[in-house]
């Protein structure tokens, strides 16, 4: 293959699954061309078709998905005239596929070695011993702590991070020459996505492989690609490198999806998220025209919802595309959606106050595995203290096993507290269990679920389920003014009345984490606790249900307790942040102190991961190396300081960190000297150029 000859290229492509209700067609014309070396980004909401776009590559569309019009060509070969034998030999070697859930690809009964050593001895005809070799090889160069123990265990032996690497390490065994990522660090920390990213990175330099990295992340697409395409309904809308369509897009889809995203200069009141209006169309409801066009600010009847919609190219930039009939007449810069700056919320008394709360889990670890076995506890939660007011945001921010949704659990009564107290007004719920806690307290508390799939009974009506709400807590015992708060409560949460009669499953993933709201609403709570209520959410749904939660909570004067791993959303929504390491508090403040100087190492290490879709921001890279250390063996000292680059040898390792206090309410638990925090260097920062910076190494 010449130089001269794209990896993969994509010509006019259109992507059908065929139902009982006739031909559902998923992608349509979707052209893309990628070159040896090169990094191509796909984004857009769910159901617009990048996935589709993955499964026709490694050609697994099933039985009923069929590639109807256009070209596939691998290497200038059309794919669909390859035989089976031909696809299978690709499949795993030349190309390779990284899907979101690394347990989904990891056989749970194997060891890793033996999963590992598979793909040489199938694609290569290696033998074991030089396979397994090559798999310890490979392991090492995707940075795994201890590759040999890793061989030697079993999937579920391992954290998340390290499933997502060795099934990284399994793509890349035979040297592929195309590698698809499809939403590979969903399901991982910040930190550990950060990790990925920077690996992606390095083997895009080290093995000159060509990739196409699938997700609704705009930020991890900026720091992974070179270029870009912007699905809509099926299509491609916009196409271009990086630069050109962070810049200077031209799509109004492509400007709605920035709009969504929660960027350092949003703000809540000055500046709030301007979400798309609007749903994606089903691809059997798809309009005449542009399918956008429904959604679209810009629309002008008799041209936009009139013959088929080509891409053309823009003039701006090298090879930027665009589906849009009226780009060249749009003031770009004037046409910046803008939502109405609403006055800041005055914060009242104290709602909830959390004093040296504890809770510890007792473990009894099993004879068959330790002689004679024994108790070891588990220090979930050790010594919070903090407060949260009315009509205040307080976020809870932390890696996986941080305690963020063990605290969430005594607070709801489904734990008791080891010691100290968790104060709801005057009384301690730390030790009443949601069974002794009357209906008033109950419907005083309140939560939003992560996942809006299974918060709902599938076999219930939605506006049954509000009402159960409502009769419980004894908001109304009337039938017929029930019936009238559920309608209002769909009001507020912006979903027609008629839904009141509609399931679950008549309803999107958004529409059923409004109704979740809704729910959590009906019983006027003082307090309502948000578990990652919109992680699971595309971007334009986050912008729409962070915008409800914050007129509810304006017209309410709600507390919310916002528990998430998601820094640029937290900065976006939080009034207050408490950061939490290993069970422990780390760092509180305003959100104003936690992301400016001076920072606690394990905050710096936080904002540094978190991926910003802006070109103009400069981050000072900070990446923590090593895993969280065992909840059942947590260091004696500092819990950070098997992983802090500024570790004091000797002192962080035995005594336990003072907290000490910056201003009003913003203290830091850590043994570096005052004068050494306050001199840190801000993490994120308007860039001067374009160039993005490489990782730092922080000094010790």
């Amino acid at each position: 293959m010449s130089e001269a000859t794209p990896v993969l290229e994509c010509r006019d492509l259109s992507i059908s699954y065929f139902t009982r209700a006739g031909e559902i067609p998923a992608v349509v014309d979707f052209n893309l061309k990628l070159m040896p070396g090169e990094a191509h980004g796909i984004v857009g909401e769910s159901g617009c078709g990048k996935s589709t776009v993955a499964l026709a590559i490694m050609q697994y569309l099933g039985q009923n998905g069929r590639i109807v019009g256009g070209e596939l060509l691998f290497e200038g070969r059309d794919m669909r005239t390859m035989s089976e034998d031909e696809l299978r030999q690709i499949r795993g070697s030349a190309i390779a596929m990284v899907y979101q859930e690394p347990m989904a690809s990891l056989n749970p009964s194997m060891k890793i070695g033996d999963q590992l050593a598979e793909v040489p001895v199938y694609h290569e005809g290696a033998s074991p011993d030089a396979a397994r070799q090559r798999a310890l090889e490979m392991l090492d160069s995707v940075r795994l702590p201890d590759p040999k123990r890793i061989l030697d265990a079993y999937p579920h032996q391992i954290s998340g991070g390290q499933q997502q690497r060795v099934v990284i390490a399994m793509a890349l065994l035979s040297n592929p020459k195309l590698l698809l990522l499809d939403e590979p660090t969903t399901a991982l920390d910040v930190t550990v996505e950060a990790g990925i990213v920077e690996l992606i990175n390095e083997i895009s330099r080290n093995f000159g492989t060509s990739m196409i990295y699938i997700s609704h992340n705009l930020g991890l697409i900026l720091e992974t690609c070179h270029r870009i395409t912007v699905m809509y309904s099926g299509e491609a809308v916009e196409v271009g490198d990086i630069e050109t369509v962070f810049n200077n897009m031209r799509h109004p889809y492509t400007r709605g999806l920035f709009s969504s995203i929660p960027l350092p200069g949003a703000d809540k009141n000055e500046h709030p998220l301007v979400a798309i209006r609007g749903q994606l169309p089903l691809p059997h409801e798809r309009p005449n025209g542009c399918y956008f066009w429904p959604r679209c600010d810009f629309y002008e009847a008799g041209r936009c919802d009139e013959g088929a919609i080509r891409m053309r190219e823009t003039g701006v930039g090298s090879d930027h595309f665009v589906r849009c009939v009226r780009f060249e007449e749009i003031d770009w810069e004037a046409a910046k959606p803008k939502a109405d700056e609403r006055p800041p919320v005055e914060a009242g008394d104290v709602v909830l106050r959390v004093e040296d709360m504890k809770k510890h889990y007792e473990i009894e670890e099993s004879a068959l595995f330790i002689a004679g076995g024994e108790t070891k506890t588990v220090k979930a939660n050790e010594d919070l203290n903090f407060v949260a007011r009315e009509a205040e945001t307080v976020a809870i921010v932390g890696e996986s096993g941080c305690g963020k949704s063990t605290f969430a659990k005594v607070l709801m009564g489904l734990e008791e507290t080891t010691a100290g107290g968790v104060f709801l007004g005057n009384l301690d719920l730390g030790n009443i269990p949601v069974q002794k806690r009357d209906a008033a307290t109950i419907g005083k508390l309140q939560m939003v679920f992560q996942n809006p799939f299974d918060t709902l009974n599938p076999s219930h009506t939605v506006g049954g389920q509000i009402a159960r709400v409502i009769k419980k807590f004894g908001v109304e015992t009337d039938k017929a003014k029930i019936e009238e708060r559920v309608h209002k409560l769909l009001d507020i949460v912006k979903l027609p009345r008629d839904f009141a009669k509609r399931r679950p499953r008549q309803l999107s993933g958004g529409q059923k984490q409004r109704v979740g709201i809704a729910r959590a609403f009906a019983g006027n709570p003082a307090l309502v606790i948000a578990d990652e209520p919109v992680s699971a959410l595309d971007v334009s749904v986050q912008a729409a249900v962070t915008e409800l939660l914050m007129d509810i909570q304006r017209d309410h004067r709600t507390t919310l307790l916002f528990i998430s791993h998601d820094l640029s959303v937290v900065r976006y929504l939080a009034d207050r942040i408490v950061v939490m390491y290993l069970g422990q508090i780390m760092e509180q403040g305003t959100t104003e102190e936690i992301f400016a100087p001076p920072y606690h190492p394990y905050t710096e290490a936080l904002l540094s991961a978190v991926p910003i879709a802006d070109t103009h921001i400069e981050k000072r890279k900070v990446l923590i190396s090593g895993e969280l250390p065992s909840a059942t063996n947590p260091p004696q000292g500092c819990p950070f300081c098997t992983r802090c680059p500024y570790v004091i040898e000797g002192l962080c390792e035995t005594e336990k960190p003072p907290i000490q206090t910056f201003s009003d309410g913003h203290a830091i638990a850590c043994h570096l000297e005052r004068e050494q925090l306050e001199r840190m260097e801000p993490v994120i920062k308007v860039a001067d150029g374009s160039a993005r910076p490489e990782t730092e190494t922080v000094p010790a």
